[in-house]
């Protein structure tokens, strides 16, 4: 089949969602102005560089972690593992603002070391950011659609050590969970590897 976004799938689901998956969560903690702290899990998140470091959750409309990372500039990104996926969709609910997720949750705090929004104390990595950029991105007409996308770069990363097997963080172990649409999600059991090829060589 083909279609058109602008023109409707005429399938029971949309199906965007799907196509491009699976997409990392980013359990995203913020904290603003007023001490108010928020969690809530992002699928449209990603790495966009590595140096610098740079990461980027976005929120489809003005949502409690995209206004609280805008108000104090800072947010921390937890990593989902298989056994948080429960709590981790806990925290999606439609609460309203002010309500700390982490209390809804039964999930302990920790503490971060360079921004003040706490970190997810089960999450096998986290990452603490400092917001770099706050756009709008533009349909083709050049109106701003109503997601909001933060980015922010990493400057402090904490990984459990019960994760890392020689020296490498073990995806599998973790069972990274990951969006892929519709309500579904997967995790991380099985790797393969392979080694990006070098010109003029076998």
């Amino acid at each position: 089949m083909f279609y058109e976004p602008s023109k409707g799938h005429g399938l029971p689901h949309d199906p965007s969602k799907a196509i491009v998956a699976p997409r990392p969560i980013g359990w995203i903690s913020t904290l603003n102005g007023a001490g108010e702290i928020n969690l809530a899990p992002y699928s449209f998140f990603n790495a966009v560089s590595t140096r610098p470091f740079i990461v980027w959750f976005s929120s489809e409309g003005e949502k409690d972690s995209a206004s609280f990372a805008q108000e104090t500039g800072e947010f921390v990104a937890n990593l989902v593992s298989r056994d948080l996926a429960e709590k981790m969709n806990y925290t999606s609910v439609n609460a309203p603002r002010g309500v700390n997720e982490f209390v809804y949750a039964d999930l302990a705090m920790a503490p971060s070391r360079l921004v003040k929004p706490p970190r997810v104390a089960a999450a096998p990595a986290a990452l603490e950011c400092r917001v770099t950029e706050v756009f709008r991105p533009k349909a083709l007409d050049g109106t701003p659609t109503s997601a909001v996308v933060v980015a922010g770069e990493v400057v402090g990363v904490h990984i459990d050590d019960a994760f890392l097997k020689d020296g490498l963080f073990d995806t599998t172990k973790a069972g990274n969970v990951a969006r892929l649409g519709y309500m579904d999600y997967a995790s991380v059991d099985e790797v393969f590897s392979m080694r990006r090829p070098r010109w003029g060589k076998d």
